[in-house]
């Protein structure tokens, strides 16, 4: 398998140049499409390029400034520069065979989506900070022109998905199985399963749970860390029909107990790793003989506790073929309840369907991430979460390639286990990338075999920073959500964006005060301007786009009827997202996080995007709090830095907000955490902060105040707090 950029992903009638010793083209196209290379990337044994005759043509483009040389780790390296940018787009657009590329590509896209881009391109002034350039939209189609046809039959087949016909993620399953029999399946620490071995493995659970009488639509509850079995329980699903209820391995006590009762459930598999927490709230369960309780070692150390079973003992001797059962499986059925993880309330238990994951198989897979056989994914999210399996594992299953399984992620050893598994590809969500970047800078940096990342939340800020300094040629950024089916997808990899949609959707105008939709006169929804943020609506238009929750009010809660006065239904996503130009987007923020202080809206992630660029700060969580005597809510941001609060420098955080930010959105108060708390996906947990605000009877944590005309943070004293609550500061 092949990464290389040139001659793969290199249009012929540019190669074809190579042979007259003409080089620029080439070098242009490479730099400006695909992004910054090596002189080893550049001059790779397939490229057929001689070093002296491509050494001459570098010191001419550099001469005219359309590329810039440097070094990343002692290692001369080669980037595009703005005017080289400018110049390769004049060349393509004058070049007859490639002009004519682009404008297929622009008319292909066009006609799936129903749009004009030609005329977008007339009527907009391409000046503003969020606006994409026509320039940068034909680059980001040409990155994709060398696959274009793979990633159209791939998006086909996930189009002419019918929700109703019979189908089963676990035949892809069975498939690898009979393609690639001895290719490694399944990485974990020094163990590995190939593609027949694994499927042995799903069949015999699969036989084991419909011999004891289980069936389609029973419910088993899984609460199990990321490893083998718990993989093996989800492909176990796929070919049974019986569903199973990943439980948040993060859960705790009163939410643990929630989660775990919620479903009417037939059978419990726990983890030795998980047991204690598990025996915790068993009594709260109301277990009856009925309910049968498996455990499943870990490490070994427990003798199988009273009144439960040993799985592993009991599916050893089953069969180890596909059962019969597969065949009744429909795409509506659930295979798994996923939690949705929000960090306030008590979880929602989301219907993870057939058709949602096959249609992920080939969205992931194909479309967007390009997998082959030879690619080896590295997952270290939960497998209990959305981003695993159906980016993950869903991304895997396409092409029979590799999960390289990780227990849990680990920023220490991530990119050891990834040079350890050879791993060629990893998904994400923003705050691991973050993680990852904080680290120190280290030689190995770019010691990978990584050339593709895909996920959600890599905020435009550290983009391509991150990309730079890890060597990350794709980033397949998305935005959708557990229990949505439809999503917005950066196929085309462009910078700093979460890609297009092609399901019908909407941005409304929205009155964060309020908190709802602004009306017109005659109580209808109101679209946005261009370049305005909204919240964003999906049309249901099929029971399958929302899978709604086990909790039916929760559901009903997401629904807006009628919004436009068409009779029509639409889905409530609760966050606010901005069009960039041609089909793209951003994220902007999640509602309930943006508030509004001073007559402006504020944008918490755009707050804490500024604070976590500050060499202090580990990690921020930005929110509104209400001072007594004001209208909206002040900013506070609690922090986890570096330093002590007493050793911290506040004049020097100050400058950076007040470069970066516009004065309405500064902090008043900062909060110096002496922990991190965090969801199982590294979210911090806002819910706590929010309730305690900036009273310093409530927290032990030293509290900053920005107080009115002051150039500085002050100490929050008990003397400071209660003249504030009194009005005495004219905030």
């Amino acid at each position: 398998m092949s990464q290389n950029t040139i001659p793969t992903k290199i249009p012929k009638r540019i190669l074809r140049e190579l042979k007259r010793e003409k080089y620029d083209n080439v070098i242009l196209f490479a730099l400006g499409i695909f992004g910054s290379h090596s002189v080893k990337e550049l001059l790779n044994e397939e490229a057929m390029m001689d070093e002296k005759i491509f050494q001459k043509w570098v010191e001419e483009l550099k001469g005219e400034s359309f590329i810039e040389e440097y070094t990343r780790d002692n290692v001369p390296m080669y980037r595009i520069t703005e005017n080289g940018k400018d110049e390769l787009f004049r060349r393509i657009e004058n070049t007859p065979g490639l002009s004519s590329t682009i404008r297929q590509l622009v008319i292909t896209i066009d006609g799936v989506i129903g749009g004009d881009a030609f005329k977008e391109r007339e009527e907009t002034k391409e000046t503003s900070d969020y606006t994409l350039s026509y320039r940068d939209y034909a680059f980001g189609l040409l990155s994709s022109n060398w696959r274009i046809n793979e990633m159209f039959e791939a998006g086909t087949k996930a189009g002419e998905l019918n929700p109703n016909d019979k189908m089963s993620f676990g035949t892809i399953i069975d498939y690898n199985a009979e393609h690639y029999p001895n290719r490694p399946a399944l990485l974990y620490n020094d163990m590995k399963y190939t593609h027949k071995e694994l499927n042995e493995s799903i069949n015999r659970y699969a036989n084991y749970f419909l011999s004891i009488g289980l069936k389609r639509g029973d419910i088993i509850n899984v609460f199990l860390e990321n490893r083998p079995e718990l993989l093996i329980m989800i492909g176990a699903m796929s070919k049974t029909g019986i569903i199973a209820s990943l439980i948040n391995t993060r859960q705790r006590s009163a939410t643990l107990a929630y989660s775990l009762k919620v479903n009417k459930v037939k059978a419990y598999v726990i983890g030795e790793e998980l047991y204690e927490a598990f025996e915790e709230v068993r009594n709260e369960l109301d277990l009856t003989s009925e309910d049968r309780l498996y455990f499943l070692k870990d490490e070994g150390n427990m003798t199988i506790p009273e009144g439960f079973l040993d799985l592993n003992e009991e599916v050893k001797d089953q069969d180890i073929s596909t059962p019969n059962a597969i065949n009744d499986i429909v795409g509506t059925d659930t295979y798994a309840y996923i939690f949705t993880s929000g960090t306030t309330g008590l979880p929602k238990a989301a219907p993870m369907r057939h058709v949602h994951m096959i249609g992920s198989i080939y969205g992931w897979g194909g479309m967007a991430n390009n997998m082959q056989t030879e690619d080896v994914i590295y997952i270290t999210l939960p497998l209990f979460h959305s981003n695993a399996v159906h980016i993950g594992l869903g991304s895997a299953f396409y092409a029979g390639s590799a999960v390289a399984l990780a227990r849990r992620f680990s920023v220490t050893n991530f990119w050891k286990d990834v040079r350890k598994y050879k791993a060629t590809c990893f998904n994400y969500i923003g705050e691991l990338c973050r993680y990852l970047l904080n680290q120190p800078p280290n030689p190995d940096d770019r010691n990978h075999n990584v050339y593709k990342i895909f996920g959600n939340g890599l905020r435009p800020e550290i983009w391509n920073e991150f990309k730079e300094r890890f060597g990350i040629r794709n980033v397949h950024e998305h935005y959708g959500a557990t229990e949505i089916r439809g999503m917005f997808c950066n196929y085309f990899n462009i910078d700093s964006t979460i890609g297009i949609n092609f399901s019908p959707h909407v941005l409304v105008k929205y009155d964060v005060i309020a908190d709802e939709p602004i009306r017109d006169e005659n109580g209808y929804f109101q679209k946005v301007d261009r370049g305005e943020a909204g919240l964003l609506l999906f049309q249901i238009t099929d029971p399958t786009i929302f899978a709604g929750y086990t909790d039916k009010q929760a559901t009903e809660k997401k629904i807006f009827r009628n919004p436009f006065g068409n009779n029509e239904i639409w889905l409530n996503t609760g966050d606010m997202i901005r069009y960039i130009g041609y089909y793209h987007a951003q994220f902007v923020d999640r509602l309930g996080d943006t508030f509004r202080w001073k007559g402006e809206n504020v944008s918490t992630s755009e707050v804490e995007d500024v604070l976590d660029s500050s060499e202090q700060i580990e990690h921020s969580s930005v929110y509104g709090v209400e001072i007594p005597g004001t209208d909206g809510k002040a900013g506070m941001a609690s922090i986890f830095a570096t330093e002590d609060h007493k050793n911290f420098n506040l004049s020097d955080l100050l400058n950076i907000q007040k470069k970066d930010l516009p004065p309405y959105a500064i902090p008043i108060f900062l909060r110096f955490l002496s922990q991190l708390k965090t969801t199982s996906t590294f979210k911090i947990q806002k819910s706590d902060m929010k309730k305690v605000g900036f009273d310093i009877t409530e927290t032990d944590d030293p509290i900053y105040v920005l107080l009115p005309n002051s150039s500085e943070y002050t100490l929050l004293t008990n003397e400071i707090y209660n003249e504030i609550n009194l009005g005495k500061y004219r905030f």
